[in-house]
């Protein structure tokens, strides 16, 4: 692998969500990245998947090694131990407590590596009446201030998939931490823990709605604002061939472009920010839009500033012109799935490997960070390794 962290040594704890995602992107970047699984790792996905459906799945495993290793043994601990002493990092996803219950918490795998970076994921923080309750990223978004505010008015809160607190706030901002530490430890010469909350990361996301909340910008109804589908410049509508169309025109040079490629430029309407008159306006941009099919209004606004755009499935967005030419989707062993982001000009990142079946590498991956073959029999006689 190429990338900006090529050198930097991972080991994985492997798990579900945002702390493999956080270890997805580093690998992306260049890390050299172990992932070490239970050996009865159980999938979310139907127990008869063949094994070629389960690497094209698990996108979120790709790019790294698989060992499986279990950690209910002593030498199974021992052997995590062994791996974050020669580590970078050290990533891990339980729930506060368990990683020190195993034996690999930060005291243990810190104590013979003062270099190491612990990178920790939690959901509710380490402290806190809820801090040891399971929860799920609607449940960090309910209480983060973020879920109420996602929907149309009138209508229930529409979960935002579980990009907000599983990726956006918690995969991702720990990969940053992750990163922050490293290139402390470039001048201190010491790791230390980064400990990364998903509840942190989604309010962390809600910062600038939280200072238009306090002016009084922003209301607390939902559905009634600038951005959460209240203004009509800025929803989705749908076209006469039933497929649909977003629009985006916030900006008076935008709004007007809108306004002539629907042909209402000429027309009688309510100012743009007359929040009192966004229904009537509203109503006449849904009567626009479902005049024409959705090819027809792209050809309509191509090359226009009302910033309309198409909104795509999965399965449309890697053939969009503009996603292909920039290489945004990459096809990696048949499965087109989103490339290694961001770009760099002098260091760019090689393109990820299939993810890899629990245990599929535990014997390369254990020898290439410095297990003998005699250990790794051993191991497996003991049914420490799979």
């Amino acid at each position: 692998m190429a990338g900006p962290l090529t050198g930097i040594r991972i080991v994985e704890l492997g798990g579900l969500g945002p702390a493999p995602f956080a270890a997805m992107v580093l690998s992306d970047l260049g890390a050299d990245v172990l992932r070490v699984e239970r050996p009865d790792r159980v999938q979310m996905i139907p127990s008869d998947t063949p094994p070629e459906e389960l690497v094209r799945w698990d996108l979120i495993s790709r790019g790294r090694p698989c060992a499986a290793v279990d950690l209910k043994q002593p030498d199974g601990v021992s052997l995590v131990r062994r791996l974050a002493s020669v580590a970078d990092v050290l990533i891990e996803g339980f729930r506060p407590g368990v990683a020190e219950r195993l034996g690999v918490g930060p005291g243990e795998c810190c104590e013979s590596n003062d270099r190491l970076v612990y990178g920790r994921m939690t959901g509710w923080g380490r402290t806190g009446p809820l801090a040891d309750r399971p929860g799920h990223d609607i449940s960090y978004l309910s209480v983060a201030g973020v879920l109420a505010h996602i929907g149309r008015e009138g209508e229930l809160p529409t979960p935002p998939l579980n990009l907000v607190a599983d990726f956006g706030g918690g995969g991702m901002l720990l990969a940053m931490g992750v990163c922050a530490a490293l290139v402390e430890r470039s001048v201190s010469g010491r790791g230390q823990v980064v400990d990364a909350a998903m509840v942190d990361g989604a309010a962390l996301l809600m910062a600038p709605l939280f200072g238009a909340h306090a002016t009084g910008f922003w209301s607390d109804d939902r559905g009634t604002n600038l951005l959460d589908s209240g203004a009509p410049f800025y929803d989705c509508y749908r076209c006469s061939d039933d497929a649909v169309l977003s629009v985006g025109a916030i900006e008076p040079q935008f709004y007007e472009a809108l306004l002539v490629g629907l042909g209402l430029a000429g027309d009688e309407l309510p100012g743009q920010h007359e929040v009192a008159s966004w229904p009537q306006l509203r109503g006449r941009f849904v009567q626009a839009f479902a005049s024409r099919t959705r090819a027809e209004w792209l050809e309509v606004f191509d090359g226009s500033d009302a910033c309309v755009a198409p909104v795509l499935t999965m399965g449309e967005a890697p053939a969009h012109p503009q996603l292909r030419e920039w290489g945004t989707f990459v096809d990696v062993g048949g499965t087109v799935q989103p490339g290694p982001a961001p770009r760099f000009s002098r260091t760019p990142p090689s393109l990820p490997t299939r993810p890899r079946l629990v245990g599929e590498d535990t014997d390369s991956a254990l020898a290439a960070w410095g297990v003998d073959a005699p250990e790794i029999e051993r191991l497996r006689g003991a049914k420490v390794i799979a």
